[in-house]
């Protein structure tokens, strides 16, 4: 099945190609409008976005919402991280407040979590969300992945590596996404 990624994010859109194997993801074109992202859960943001792509384009849409959740923040940034650091935020940027926000000697513990959705314009919806869980590295390395991978080192892994410093596969198999993405291919099947 064709799938429409409503998102913009080209990580995103070659990740997920991968992960919902059998199915193709396909990229959302341009002239599609994708609303806002004012949910309080990650869930909500995910909806928002493939129901409007669904309907727009009259085919399935997948869309996610993914962050990172800190405990020493609260669970903060959450739905918030791609903004973190302000609307224009780049991911560097973001990454450098949350390192100054989270002491080094304090409560390190995070987590990425990623809600996962498909959406049919009929008005089928299938929601999967999942978690890793690691610890804040405050010295960041690594030249994978993107956005706060280069300082999140999951727990599943010996070794200390940072999600940027996993291969493709390694990383896949345990990220938040790669989760979520096995959850709902079990749910489309």
């Amino acid at each position: 099945m064709k799938l429409v990624l409503a998102s913009r994010n080209a990580h995103k859109v070659r990740e997920l190609d991968q992960l919902m194997k059998p199915h193709e993801v396909l990229a959302l074109p341009d002239d599609v409008v994708l609303p806002p992202e004012t949910g309080e859960t990650f869930e909500e943001n995910a909806l928002g976005k493939a129901r409007a792509a669904a309907a727009a384009l009259d085919a399935p849409a997948i869309a996610d919402d993914s962050g990172i959740e800190a405990a020493a923040l609260g669970g903060r940034p959450g739905v918030r991280s791609a903004r973190f650091a302000g609307e224009d935020a780049t991911d560097q940027e973001n990454l450098d407040k949350l390192l100054a926000d989270v002491p080094a000697g304090g409560d390190t513990r995070v987590a990425y979590v990623c809600a996962l959705v498909a959406v049919w314009p009929g008005g089928r919806e299938l929601v999967a969300e999942a978690r890793c869980e690691g610890h804040l590295d405050h010295d960041p390395r690594g030249d994978g992945g993107f956005g706060y991978d280069p300082a999140f080192v999951p727990v599943d892994y010996d070794g200390g590596r940072t999600m940027a410093e996993l291969s493709p596969t390694e990383k896949d198999a345990i990220s938040h996404r790669g989760r979520a993405a096995r959850q709902l291919l079990e749910l489309l099947d």
